[in-house]
């Protein structure tokens, strides 16, 4: 491919002055980051990865983890720089996979391609790499240069390190409330609360998350689509209902498209599926319950992080919202409040969280700020948490 000088102005950009000024590893490393969040909500169960190759300054090559986890973001990059990576440096967010899976190692790769150095953000967990494909690297004399804006590299990655460290996916949770902290007025009407920017953020959202989760009572009350709409998008996150008993309507939204788009279930073990839900396309998934019969929230997010997910975003109701932050299960709170007042007789965004003392209850820290159209988007991370 044709080179391009960069300048720092301008990165990743072509200087349009041709006068190419110094660029920093970081800044390599920044651009990697910003192919790897490309791939957010595509690559499950694998992480999304970005590479960026450099050779004399300038950019040789570059490539992200595509649709499915393949090819890897190293392969995209060499295939793109060709001969030229021979003594390049590579920037690669994780550490490059020393395993043989589906696809050949990408560490075997970049060292039959002769870069000359690799500079990673982060050490994959994953036991299969961990601390494998460095030692592989320099086995074969390439220079290898770690923890490159690992916090940045943690915090695109979130969701795949909680998978493999955890057990369990990083789960997002999105509240449309009012002022006084209600998701419905008295007679349980909810739509629209927020105003068409707040709901483009949180398509937006949908977009970045491999899975949309929702409990049975917003199911039943809202018959949602939950799908990406009006972003241009090529993919669909799949959808999970909390559904203990399965009572879910065959003639709902998502039973009626979940040929379309996958719609998983997350049931009571002991539920027996009612012959209205058969042969519609569902993925059925029994969980161990809690003493009120109800799902273990804990238990099917174990379960659908052994089904490969890593990035949950759930959209309520307030029963699973008190489930997922009782049980520290909900990492982040994405609210967006509209100048709207329902008062006390309206429904809470967040039911009682039985068993949790106010004192010991989850404490979360603001992470992000901003206007919405008519409305404010907030994000909050939970303290002492994930990224």
């Amino acid at each position: 491919m044709t080179s391009t000088a960069l300048c720092r102005n301008c990165a990743p950009a072509p200087c349009p002055t041709n006068k190419a000024v110094w660029v920093s590893g970081a800044d390599h490393m920044a651009h990697a980051l910003r192919l790897a969040a490309r791939g957010l909500g595509r690559t499950w169960p694998n992480p999304a990865v970005g590479c960026v190759l450099v050779k004399d300054g300038q950019i040789i090559g570059r490539g992200w983890t595509q649709v499915g986890g393949r090819p890897h973001a190293e392969t995209m990059a060499l295939a793109q720089a060709g001969a030229a990576a021979r003594g390049a440096t590579a920037y690669v967010t994780l550490e490059p996979c020393a395993h043989h899976g589906k696809t050949p190692p990408c560490a075997e790769a970049l060292i039959a391609a002769g870069v000359a150095r690799v500079v990673s953000a982060l050490t994959d967990p994953d036991d299969r790499v961990s601390g494998k494909g460095h030692a592989m690297l320099r086995a074969a004399g390439i220079a290898v240069t770690e923890g490159v804006l690992a916090d940045q590299a943690a915090a695109v990655n979130v969701g795949f390190l909680s998978r493999v460290t955890a057990g369990v996916p990083h789960v997002a949770m999105k509240l449309a409330l009012t002022l006084d902290g209600r998701i419905a007025n008295a007679a349980g009407a909810s739509r629209w609360i927020t105003g068409p920017s707040a709901r483009r953020q949180v398509h937006a959202q949908r977009a970045t998350h491999d899975a949309v989760m929702v409990g049975i009572g917003t199911a039943l009350a809202d018959d949602p689509d939950l799908t990406v709409r009006d972003l241009g998008v090529s993919h669909q996150p799949l959808r999970i209902v909390i559904d203990s008993g399965l009572r879910l309507p065959p003639d709902s939204r998502l039973v009626r498209t979940a040929r379309e788009v996958p719609v998983w279930l997350c049931h009571a073990k002991g539920a027996s599926v009612p012959e209205r839900l058969q042969d519609k396309g569902l993925t059925l998934i029994p969980c161990a319950t809690g003493p009120d019969g109800r799902v273990d929230i804990y238990d099917a997010l174990q379960r659908l992080a052994a089904a490969g997910l890593t990035r949950i975003f759930c959209e309520g109701g307030g029963t699973l919202a008190a489930s997922l932050i009782a049980g520290g299960h909900a990492n982040e709170i994405i609210a967006f409040s509209a100048g709207r007042v329902f008062g006390s007789n309206g429904t809470p965004a967040v039911g009682p969280l039985a068993g949790t003392p106010t004192l010991h209850a989850p404490d979360y820290v603001l992470s992000d700020l901003r206007v919405a159209g008519e409305d404010v988007m907030h994000i909050w991370r939970l303290r002492g948490g994930p990224h």
